[in-house]
């Protein structure tokens, strides 16, 4: 019989039966696939905070899943006190990330759905709830497809990709947002050649995307994060695809530290950085980058994580913002499930979300 992979697990699943929320723990990654299951607000709030899921198409799943669980500890049939219970379990969810808009967004897509029912019993609305999670899972694994195709179309076989954290399947629900464009590539015979970035200080890259991509048998070299404008100005790379956490309406994206760096090189070298981005994760109500609110990691990350014994000097002050905003200036296209949104991003964006509008949902 053949070994499971990586590839062979979900993200993030619902188990009813027990009442939780299953979940890779990517924090064991590569070393050792765990499964674990979440049942508190606790235990959500945690893994959400600690990166055991992470990648905002897998956290906005998670959450949806997770206030569902939660819901149904409720133990009341009266919707003014379920309402107000509710509520304050989602604003502590809600705690957990700041940068990342899909976590408030599936939480707020959740709230409404308890608010617009308000009129039918509360067993009924904790139904709604299981569907509406369920939902949002179903999308992101189609969008995320989409997302896929428009990016095939923006390279050819036998390009060099280069990517930056980990946008893959363990960000999302399948096939991540990123690297859709290489799994569906390596599904079609185009032989890309991948270039992975470590990704400082939490190692995204090394542990999870070199870890997928090599599990499913695409051709992927892992490099260090200094090392992008070597195999740049070597000719390796063709195009960027990254992910990120949010979009503002000007095109500024907030992503994995680093991806500013990766995008400044590759506009010296000539080299297309496109966005994989879920509208979900578009904030048109953030004008710009500047008012993004950037998540600060513990110090720790940085001096002791990894390492067998600490390696800096004890006492050392260190900065650790987990994200850093890419300028849309430095972007050739962010790819989204309704096509590429190009420059100028205050009116290609705004298509974007008109063709949402008339489609409905995917």
């Amino acid at each position: 019989m053949q070994q499971k992979t990586i590839m062979d697990y979900e993200t993030v699943r619902l188990d009813e039966e027990n009442g939780a929320v299953v979940i890779i723990d990517q924090t064991k990654l590569p070393g050792k696939i765990e499964l674990i299951s979440l049942k508190t607000a606790q235990e959500l709030w945690d893994a959400i905070y600690l990166l055991k899921v992470r990648g905002a198409p897998a956290i906005g799943v998670a959450a949806a899943y997770g206030i569902y669980v939660l819901s149904i500890q409720i133990d009341t049939e009266d919707y003014e006190t379920f309402y107000r219970e509710f509520v304050k379990q989602k604003e502590y969810l809600d705690s957990a990330r700041p940068t990342a808009v899909n976590l408030s967004w599936a939480l707020n897509r959740m709230l409404r759905v308890v608010e617009t029912q308000r009129e039918k019993p509360v067993f009924a609305i904790k139904e709604k709830l299981r569907q509406e999670a369920a939902a949002i899972q179903e999308e992101d694994i189609l969008v995320c497809k989409k997302i896929g195709e428009y990016g095939l179309e923006l390279v050819k076989p036998g390009d060099g990709i280069l990517t930056h954290c980990n946008a893959g399947q363990l960000a999302t629900s399948k096939y991540g947002t990123a690297t859709a464009p290489i799994y569906l590539g390596q599904e079609r015979g185009y032989g890309f050649r991948v270039f992975a970035d470590e990704t400082r200080p939490l190692l995204q890259g090394a542990r999870l995307t070199a870890f997928e991509l090599q599990s499913s048998g695409v051709d992927v070299t892992l490099i260090c994060d200094n090392m992008s404008a070597t195999v740049m100005k070597n000719g390796w790379v063709n195009a960027v695809f990254v992910g990120c956490d949010r979009v503002a309406a000007n095109g500024d994206t907030a992503n994995k530290i680093g991806t500013s760096v990766v995008a400044a090189v590759a506009k010296y070298y000539g080299i297309p950085v496109y966005i994989c981005a879920p509208t979900s994760t578009i904030d048109l109500n953030t004008a710009t980058g500047a008012e993004i609110n950037i998540e600060q990691r513990p110090a720790e990350e940085v001096t002791e994580m990894w390492y067998q014994q600490r390696m800096a000097p004890e006492g050392v002050k260190v900065f650790n913002p987990a994200f850093d905003v890419t300028d849309h200036e430095l972007i050739a296209g962010i790819v989204t499930e309704y096509g590429v949104a190009r420059a100028p991003y205050t009116e290609s964006l705004k298509e974007i979300f008109r063709k949402k509008e008339n489609a409905g949902n995917i």
